[in-house]
């Protein structure tokens, strides 16, 4: 499973999943930081990826279109980065069970 790290959410975001041995990529380290949504969509179905995300619009997506992608939806408030990842860090091990799983949408930080 890969996870495609959405443009509101920091780069270093990607850097730190694959440091934790997941496999993600950023927009911005695919070229595609201006992609629409439905791009990014396609890209998810595609090739395989799960969108981490801030944006509700991809969970109303995946709960309501079919083939479905799946989203990781990530529900901190604005933080800097370095508080995201120590959230991330203690959700860690959460959140590698729900990727197991499958579940359409993943909320975590709620």
């Amino acid at each position: 499973m890969k996870l495609l790290v959405d443009a509101q959410l920091p780069q270093a975001l990607a850097e730190w999943l694959r440091d934790q041995g997941l496999s993600a990529d950023h927009l911005s380290e695919l070229g595609l930081l201006s992609a629409s949504d439905g791009e990014i969509w396609d890209l998810a179905l595609n090739k395989g990826y799960v969108i981490v995300t801030k944006d509700r619009d991809f969970v109303e997506w995946s709960r309501h279109r079919t083939p479905r992608a799946r989203v990781l939806w990530v529900r901190f408030g604005n933080m800097s980065r370095e508080v995201l990842l120590a959230r991330m860090e203690s959700a860690l091990s959460e959140l590698r069970q729900a990727l197991a799983g499958d579940a359409a949408v993943i909320e975590i930080g709620r």
